[in-house]
């Protein structure tokens, strides 16, 4: 069950992935995980969805970021321990691989990678606010430098990082905002409640899950979606339609469907 609105902290994905719709937040976020100089952000997608032809399953990312130097981060929020980060971390990079290179294109044009998953439980149950994880050879120890890098950030240790980190894991488990960073992000989840278009967008993804649940299906989610497309929303003035459609692109949703309950053209919506 989704929280309300009004309840949501920067450790929920939705108040997450709105306030990482800002560059600069992303950039210092980024650069306080990795510990080195990230290139200046080009391009940021927020719940960006990747269908691949190897991927029977779909991948909708929280924030996928590409920088100057070409390469990209994929961060992840998440709350719950469901035992199959390293499976999802694996997926997800198969999907990013297929994605990011050309048909036909060379090996040799796949970017360096980094996914990113912030925690608040500690997978690997070893007590560290961060574990890095790269290729290697068994045998050797040898560095595989296949360009990937996968990174597993936990908020239950927050009092064993450096000091800017620390400050921000604590502000994830719930704490008052400490640090200049901090306290930007809080001001950007308050700014973010006082959003109604924001607010809106959110009770509709929060009814329809209410709708999936209901309805029982594996594909209820997707039910959800077009029952609530056709909701009601045909008869709402223009402007409260461009609001809408808006919305429901940001959540993903196939243009040619919001155009069919919203009575919009497709080249209005793809203008959003």
């Amino acid at each position: 069950m989704r929280k309300s609105f009004d309840n949501l902290t920067i450790a929920d994905d939705f108040m997450f992935c709105t306030v990482m719709e800002d560059p600069i937040l992303c950039k210092e976020l980024l650069t306080m995980l990795l510990k080195d100089k990230v290139g200046r952000i080009t391009k940021l997608f927020n719940q960006k969805p990747i269908e691949t032809q190897i991927a029977s399953k779909g991948v909708r990312l929280d924030i996928m970021i590409e920088d100057e130097d070409g390469k990209l981060y994929d961060v992840e929020m998440q709350t719950t321990d469901q035992k199959n980060l390293p499976e999802r971390m694996r997926y997800y990079q198969c999907a990013i691989d297929n994605s990011a290179i050309n048909k036909g294109g060379d090996y040799n044009d796949l970017p360096d990678t980094f996914i990113i998953f912030l925690c608040t439980f500690d997978y690997l149950q070893e007590g560290l606010p961060v574990y890095t994880i790269n290729p290697s050879c068994k045998e050797t120890g040898q560095t595989f430098d296949d360009g990937t890098t996968k990174i597993i950030v936990n908020s239950m240790a927050s009092e064993k990082a450096e000091e800017n980190l620390k400050a921000f894991l604590s502000y994830m488990n719930g704490q008052p905002p400490e640090t200049a960073f901090t306290k930007q992000l809080e001001k950007r989840v308050n700014e973010t409640k006082e959003n109604e278009e924001k607010r809106r967008e959110y009770m509709l993804l929060k009814s329809f899950e209410m709708d999936a649940r209901r309805a029982g299906l594996t594909e209820g989610i997707q039910q959800g979606i077009q029952q609530g497309i056709q909701r009601g929303i045909t008869q709402g003035s223009y402007q409260t339609k461009l609001e809408n459609a808006a919305a429901f692109k940001r959540l993903g949703i196939d243009i040619e469907k919001i155009a069919e309950g919203t009575g919009l053209s497709v080249e209005e919506i793809e203008k959003l």
